[in-house]
């Protein structure tokens, strides 16, 4: 079901009927998808925005994963270069969430990245993660812009 038809429902942005709560947060960054996948998926600064310290040995469906922080990971999908889809859940969560991170070429040296992030208890963990994977993209787009990333090296 479509945003427009949720709130035609009278449900709150954000709130769907068979998702329930969820986030999607994009933008467009000057970089290859490439170079994005192998920043977040190869160097400890971009595996913490998504994962916090944990670190997969290998990036495969079914393998899981607890950071210190208590962040509990299970990759569902894994297509390389293009989208990941996992069980995801913050240690004060009861049940996980479903997240997606997606690249997306969008014209030369462009790649438009996606979390898309689905259910989700309530408001108030939309408005959190919400807040997290815009960080996420912040920090993903200063470390392109300042030829951080996607080098493959950790650091």
């Amino acid at each position: 079901m479509d945003r427009n038809a949720d709130q035609a429902e009278g449900r709150p942005v954000g709130l769907t009927a068979d998702a329930g709560w969820q986030i999607g947060v994009r933008r467009t960054l000057g970089a290859s998808a490439e170079r994005i996948w192998r920043h977040l998926t190869g160097t400890e600064a971009g595996l913490a925005l998504w994962l916090g310290d944990a670190r997969p040995r290998e990036l495969e469906p079914g393998s899981e994963l607890v950071s210190s922080e208590g962040i509990e990971s299970r990759f569902v999908v894994v297509k390389p270069g293009r989208q990941l889809r996992l069980r995801w859940r913050l240690p004060e969560w009861d049940e996980p969430a479903t997240l997606q991170i997606r690249l997306l070429p969008s014209g030369e040296g462009r790649t438009a990245v996606s979390f898309h992030q689905e259910r989700l208890a309530g408001p108030a963990e939309r408005e959190l993660m919400k807040r997290r994977w815009e960080q996420a993209l912040g920090a993903l787009r200063d470390a392109l812009e300042d030829g951080r990333a996607g080098d493959g090296e950790s650091g």
